[in-house]
């Protein structure tokens, strides 16, 4: 008997999980095309449909179109009902945004880390986070959770178990946000959010088989695998700029000798332009300024960080025969000098087949595509928490 029970509440937060997927994907809608797109009675859908209500996820606008008959009373997802905040923690700053539920930014953070410190980055956690709460609308449900992507590898429970750039090991930050706020809070790898933001609101929407290099400090990669993230059995995935591109190559603090990102990553920038130009303060946007006025120094600096993303790009090719590559994080800013020399080096590759649907490009969502990933992580987690449905499920 209790199984049976179980059986059928199970079947009805499937069904109401249903009804408002339904509602989020085609609103406005009426109860009658819910039933029709669902397979779900009008009964059922009727019964589901004043509970969400009741519960302010949903709610009803005046008579939409008539196909014929009495015109239909629309439901609209409440898309306000609550706010998700969402932080990409980089080498040098914190991003971190305030969205609704539907990835619709409100308001927007950034703070500079003048160090890496556990307790340094905490403090500037907190107080970013606490600015953002006291700017978020009144709402039913108010904060829902705390996504935040980080520079390294994280497991499956949220530990971040090594961030080389920010010399870490072994933190728990999930569990001291979590004590803080009372919230539920996700931690991911960057990279996988960036390319959960990109799947959500950018450039692979349309697209099945994505990968997102997130070029900043370092080097990561999100991978989506037909409509899947790929995480590995431990969460380890995506670690791509610790691949070997130069044997014998330059020491890494990861311990690997010639990894990508020590070539075609913002630091790996910065690091040849302070040689040429002779400057210790030389910065990316310094760079761009320099590109612009056509300065053959900085436009070779960035024609060769080129090259060296189009090497690891055809790795990537070739491994996981993707529909779409997207270029994200802080290089992305550099596309008009950067097109060229990935393409160079992309199109001597003999394999042209490889490419014959593939697209390469550089982030729709500029700086954006980590935060807006790990808030759509939340605002997920938020409307499919009983179902078992995290971030691991399959698109719809």
């Amino acid at each position: 008997m209790m199984n049976q029970s179980m059986n059928q509440q199970l079947v009805k937060v499937s069904n109401k999980s249903l009804v408002l997927q339904t509602i989020i994907s085609e609103t406005p809608v009426s109860r009658a095309s819910i039933s029709q797109k669902s397979g779900l009675n009008k009964g059922t859908v009727s019964s589901l449909v004043n509970e969400l209500i009741e519960e302010e996820l949903i709610f009803e606008s005046g008579p939409g179109e008539s196909s014929g008959g009495r015109r239909p009373v629309m439901l609209h997802f409440n898309q306000k009902a609550g706010f998700a905040i969402g932080i990409d923690l980089q080498v040098n700053r914190l991003l971190a945004v305030l969205t609704d539920l539907q990835g619709e930014i409100i308001v927007e953070q950034t703070i500079k880390l003048a160090d890496n410190h556990y307790s340094v980055v905490l403090s500037n956690f907190h107080s970013i986070i606490k600015e953002l709460m006291e700017k978020a609308p009144d709402s039913p449900y108010g904060i829902v959770g705390i996504g935040v992507g980080v520079p390294g590898i994280v497991n499956n429970s949220g530990m971040i178990v090594h961030a080389p750039n920010l010399h870490w090991k072994s933190i728990e930050l999930k569990q001291e946000l979590e004590a803080t706020y009372d919230l539920p809070v996700i931690i991911d790898n960057e990279a996988n959010g960036g390319a959960y933001g990109e799947k959500k609101f950018g450039a692979a929407k349309q697209s099945e088989n994505v990968i997102y290099i997130s070029a900043g400090t370092g080097i990561g990669v999100g991978i989506i695998l037909n409509n899947q993230m790929y995480r590995g059995i431990n969460g380890f995935s995506g670690e791509m700029g610790h691949t070997t591109i130069q044997a014998g190559g330059r020491k890494c603090v990861c311990g690997n000798k010639g990894c990508w990102e020590l070539y075609a990553s913002e630091r790996a920038l910065l690091k040849e332009a302070k040689k040429v130009y002779q400057q210790d303060q030389i910065d990316l946007e310094d760079l761009i300024k320099y590109a612009n006025e056509k300065d053959k120094r900085a436009l070779t600096i960035i024609h060769e960080i080129g090259l060296y993303l189009g090497y690891g790009i055809n790795s990537i090719m070739n491994t996981f025969n993707p529909d779409e590559i997207i270029i994200g994080n802080r290089l992305a800013s550099l596309e008009p000098f950067l097109q060229e020399p990935i393409e160079e080096v992309t199109n001597q590759n003999r394999y042209q087949f490889q490419q014959a649907n593939l697209h390469i490009h550089f982030s729709t969502l500029a700086t954006h595509s980590t935060a807006l990933g790990m808030a759509a992580f939340v605002c997920e987690a938020f409307i499919r928490p009983k179902e078992g449905l995290s971030f691991l499920r399959e698109f719809s």
